[in-house]
């Protein structure tokens, strides 16, 4: 299904909310967004430009699962395997993302949003970036940028991202910057794997798609993304790139970023921009649900089985992960806080849950803390080590911080009084409230 067919599908459903209105991709768009999230919406009256903007489209599990046609329970298998058994996708010569092609560059008449009073301009934070190296291929991951003029945008590349490796290898790279991008894409380009692997077979293992070479650089892109901005990042070339919201929720320092020139853009008729907001629901789901089969998969190889786990967006979904375990050992628990830690590495604490337990309800994970839970015996505390450039405690510049694994799971041999949940008689309600919606 392509970003198009999904807004068709769920705006058909009665899901997509259309805005008529005036809006101004300052300060406007963004508000609404995040008033109404997980809303989705689109704005088919932008003010300062001809296009459309789609945003809030994939703010839960439940709906990216709705879109593979499979129950939630089924998404980290589903990645597990894509990141296991890649393939490569169909490349055709012809594409949508290549019905109108713009060489004379303006990024003003882009919907690029402003998104908070205190970022530093127009930010891009939708687009999957691609690039290649000669020795390692091509590489696809996420990567904001701010406009500072109308064909070039200051790129924040993180130190030891494949994409910063490639650059400090070739000093300047191609580059396509893709705008409008259905799940497959988007988790695929969120994803930690080994260097030299093409996240696009990742994208295609989950959902098939197919690529066309871009049209200035030698780079092979998703065919059904909206847009596509080609150009090139240069190393040397550096521009002030911040504040900007993180996935925290707080800002980002300013920081001397490469710069991205843009030398064309490429983008369907009657485009329809994507927006992404900064440290919300989307942003977060997107960042955190790629590292659940990691952890899952490093749990499971200590000998714990692992049911469920989930990089919650109350840890930014990206610094807590809660972790189901079916418990066969006293040994379980800590086994599988350190393969956690593991899979994770980003990650700063851990709390290992009982199958009982729903990992998806705030309430439920404090309810076993509250009754299963023994700091004296039961609490791991890590000596400092490198944690998340996401977490403003953390120590500047090293990014060391504190980790600490909790234990929730309740004792196999009980002692004293029962750590069963009591359930209710399960009744039909409805043979008690008839008439009543």
């Amino acid at each position: 299904m392509g970003f198009r067919e999904y807004l068709k599908k769920i705006d058909e459903a009665g899901y997509l909310q259309n805005v008529d209105a005036e809006v101004s991709k300052t300060l406007e768009i963004s508000g609404i967004l995040k008033e109404i999230e997980p809303t989705p919406v689109i704005f088919n009256n932008v003010k300062e430009s001809e296009f459309r903007v789609a945003g809030n489209l994939f703010c839960s599990k439940e709906v990216v699962a709705s879109y593979f046609g499979v129950p939630s329970t089924d998404l980290i298998p589903m990645l597990t395997k894509a990141i296991s058994e890649p393939s490569e996708p169909e490349i055709e010569p012809n594409a949508p993302c290549q019905e109108v092609i713009e060489s004379n560059v303006d990024l003003d008449k882009l919907p690029i949003l402003f998104h908070c009073e205190k970022d530093g301009g127009n930010y891009i934070s939708s687009a999957v970036v691609i690039t290649r190296d000669p020795d390692y291929g091509q590489n696809m991951d996420f990567h904001r940028a701010m406009q500072f003029s109308k064909d070039k945008f200051s790129t924040r590349i993180v130190s030891g991202r494949h994409f910063h490796q490639f650059l400090k290898r070739n000093i300047e790279l191609d580059v396509a910057f893709c705008i409008g991008n259905t799940p497959n894409v988007l988790i695929a380009g969120a994803t930690s794997v080994d260097i030299g692997i093409d996240e696009l077979h990742i994208a295609n293992a989950l959902e098939p798609i197919k690529l066309v070479k871009a049209k200035s650089v030698d780079l092979l892109i998703p065919a059904e993304a909206e847009f596509v901005l080609e150009g090139r990042v240069f190393l040397e070339e550096k521009h002030a790139e911040g504040p900007f919201v993180d996935l925290t929720e707080t800002y980002d320092v300013i920081r001397e970023e490469p710069v991205f020139e843009v030398k064309k853009i490429t983008h369907r008729i009657n485009a329809i921009w994507q927006a992404l907001l900064p440290g919300a629901l989307e942003h977060k789901l997107l960042m955190g649900m790629p590292r659940e089969p990691t952890i899952f998969k490093k749990v499971n190889e200590t000998g714990v089985k692992c049911l469920d786990v989930n990089v919650n967006p109350g840890g930014c979904s990206w610094l807590h992960a809660i972790v189901q375990i079916d418990k066969n050992s006293e040994e379980d628990g800590k086994k599988a806080i350190e393969g956690a830690f593991a899979g994770h590495t980003s990650c700063k604490h851990v709390f290992i849950v009982d199958k009982d337990i729903d990992i998806y309800n705030p309430l439920s994970v404090e309810w076993a803390m509250a009754t299963r839970f023994q700091g004296d015996v039961r609490m791991i505390i890590k000596d400092k080590e490198p944690g998340s450039s996401l977490d403003p405690s953390a120590e500047p510049g090293t990014k060391m911080t504190t980790k600490i694994g909790f234990d929730l799971t309740k004792p196999l041999t009980v002692k004293g009084k029962s750590f069963e949940i009591a359930e209710f008689p399960k009744v039909d309600i409805n043979k008690y409230f008839k008439g009543k919606d």
